[in-house]
Parts: C-alpha cells; structure tokens; sequence
C-alpha cells in the first residue's frame, strides 16, 4: 500500500509542486525547527524559501502574478508544511485568507494593488476578527469605524493575531453604523496597510508585542490596538460597508480547510515518529511494535490519519467546485484537529519516558496539536456550524 495520506487524481504539476514542497520541508525545515522552536526565532530563512518558491502566490490568479492554483493544491502543501513545523504553515495561512478574500471580494484597484505584491511575498496578510473579550461572538464586535467624510476613524482591541507583527496588510472586522437591523450586516471588512514591527507602527495604530505562547512558537501572535486610526474609504474591502462578515465568513472557510490540512500533516509526523520509535525501541525480548498493545495502536492512529486526510481532501475539493462547504470544512476541522490531538497522545505514550524530554520531537508535536483544537473555531463551534446545516438539510 501507498503510504498514509495520499491523494488520488492529483495532476502532473500538483504532483510535481507537492514534490517540491516534501523536499524542502525535508532539507530546510525539520532540521532547523527544534532550534527556531526553542528559542522563538522568527524563520526568516525559511520564509525566504518559499518565496522563492512562489508558495506566496500559490492560489492568487495568474493575472496577478501567482500561480492559479486550486485549494486542494494549496491544502495539500500546508500538509506537508506542517509535518515539518506547523508554525511556518501559519506564516501562510492568514496571508491566503486576505488574499482569497480579496480576489474573491476586492475591487479592481484593490487587486491590482495587493495581489501581485502578495504573491511574490513582498506584502504579507493578517487575519484579525478576535477580541479580548469576544470569543466565538462575532456578532458582538466591539471595534469601531466611525465615517468621517471621506474617511474612517477606527477604535478598539483586536487578539490573536497571527503574523500581527512581520504582515504588512491586516484584513480587518470592525462594527460600521449601516443602521441594519441584523447586528452581522453592521459590520464591515477593512484593509488596514501597515509597516513590519511592534511598537505604535502607524499613527492611531500599536502593535504591542509577540504573546507568549505554549506552542507554536516562531510565528508571531499580537495584539492590534486603534486608537484613532484613520483611513480612506477605499479601505473598506469591495467598497461594500456592511458586508464584512459575510467576506470574512467566506475566508475563515479557507482558514478552516487550512486548520485540517495542519492537522493532518501533524498527525502524519506524529505517526511516523512513533511507528519508527515502536521498531527500534526493544523491551521483553523484541521490537515494542511486536506486542499487540503497541500495534493495535499504531493500527488506530493510521486509520484517523487517512479519515482526517480523506475528509480534508473532500472539503477543499468541494470550496473549488464552488459548491457551499460550510459544513464539509468544519467537519474535515473537527475531525481532522480531534484526531491530530489523540494521534500526538498516542505517539507520545509510544515514546514513553523519552517523550516527556525535548531532546525528542513529540515533545513538541504535543504543546502543538492543542492550538488547532481552538484555532479557527473551537469544536464546538464546528459542532453547531454542522448541527445548523444539517438541519437546514434536512428540516421538513
């Protein structure tokens, strides 16, 4: 058999960019990530690398400068990205985020102006919805943009920010007063351009500092304070005031794709830890993955890796066809971060004591797996998100 999450009916030139990919994260990621990962290093290096790969423009249109690739192809490699190291898939993620919502919402000037710099990499996209104080409430933003002729002043707090330091353009969610009667239809999608940095990087705008973190160290995660910002109506995304949360809902879709994509390239490394550990580590006489107990193990992890792969392929097959995927990604998110989490659990209790030292890559793999648990939506957010749509499916 072909080894665990393969993809069937893949073409030549995915095939040959997912080649690509495998070797790089072979030769430039694993062996460099336990050392960025200790000590919170930026990977600089590696984020020059796919540069020069053109994984910046993987999925932005050829027209502006990218590759014209489809989701699946752009999941497929954030897979094996995070098999590597999870943290320099999240360099790109929220980066594909602005940029779909851009191709899929901007007007012509904002594309012409954002796409092709962004597919080369030269400008790099936040995602930044989150608040203090908000949770999964989207509907209970608190950040303000007040119209003032022929501008916006823009106030409040925004969390978890990925990227929020080294991303120069933020795809902002803020509360406008359309006067709508659905709190969602008075919120609007800004495009906030900013220098790299912490500190107040634009008047009216701060960037205090990197939040510390369990995991998923390397990536810098912020907070965005404005205070005052001001900017020209041709920020709001698509010049449509008003619409923001249903573009922004359309990218965390992508974003939820990408989490299960994550989830499974750990779930695949956490996997192939174990299984070679389980053949070289002896004990009563013989390799630990001759006993039933470690084999029967080892049975269980593959099948949830290939389920979640299956399941992930099928939602970014679907968000291509252009077909609703709401409910499709958010179970490919939750099954696949589920199964990443008791994949790295069983991995490590594999490893036994060796496990619990740093010197050990499951050691990191495990302050990991967690982060997808509550990254672009806890589970049980999914679990509603499927619950609703299922009984939209099915209701009388």
């Amino acid at each position: 058999m072909a080894r665990l999450a393969h993809t069937a009916g893949l073409t030549d030139l995915q095939q040959e960019i997912l080649s690509t990919v495998r070797d790089f994260v072979s030769k430039e990621i694993i062996p460099h990530a336990r050392e960025l990962e200790r000590s919170d290093t930026y990977p600089q290096d590696i984020v020059d690398g796919m540069r020069r790969l053109g994984l910046f423009g993987l999925m932005i249109p050829e027209e502006y400068g990218g590759l014209g690739e489809s989701l699946l192809t752009y999941a497929l490699v954030v897979e094996e990205i995070a098999r590597g190291w999870m943290s320099v898939s999240g360099v790109i993620n929220t980066h594909f985020i602005v940029a779909y919502m851009l191709q899929r919402y901007g007007t012509e000037a904002q594309k012409r102006h954002f796409l092709p710099r962004m597919a080369e990499g030269a400008v790099r996209g936040a995602f930044s919805m989150s608040e203090p104080d908000l949770g999964s409430d989207v509907a209970a933003i608190r950040t303000h943009a007040r119209r003032d002729g022929d501008e916006y002043v823009i106030d409040g707090t925004k969390m978890w920010l990925t990227n929020g330091g080294s991303a120069n353009l933020i795809a902002l969610l803020a509360r406008t007063d359309e006067g709508a009667r659905r709190p969602h239809d008075n919120l609007t999608a800004f495009l906030i351009e900013k220098p790299e940095g912490f500190g107040e990087v634009r008047p009216g705008l701060t960037i205090p500092g990197k939040i510390e973190k369990m995991g998923y160290k390397g990536v810098d995660t912020t907070e965005a304070v404005f205070s005052g910002l001001r900017v020209g109506a041709d920020a709001v995304l698509g010049a449509a005031p008003g619409t923001g949360f249903r573009q922004m809902m359309d990218g965390i879709e992508v974003g939820r794709v990408n989490v299960a994509a994550r989830a499974c390239g750990i779930a695949v490394r956490a996997f192939e830890l174990a299984v070679a550990y389980a053949q070289e580590r002896h004990a009563f006489g013989r390799a630990i993955a001759g006993h039933q107990a470690i084999a029967f193990k080892l049975a269980e992890m593959a099948t949830k890796v290939e389920a979640a792969h299956l399941m992930m392929v099928n939602a970014a097959r679907l968000k291509d066809s252009g077909e609703r995927n709401d409910v499709q990604a958010g179970m490919a998110k939750l099954l696949a971060s589920e199964y990443c989490m008791e994949v790295t659990q069983d991995a490590f209790r594999i490893h036994g004591g060796y496990g619990y030292s740093k010197e050990y890559e499951i050691e990191r793999l495990m302050r990991e797996a967690p982060f997808l648990l509550i990254g672009e939506g806890t589970s049980e957010i999914q679990k509603t998100i499927i619950s609703r749509g299922l009984l939209r499916e099915y209701g009388e």
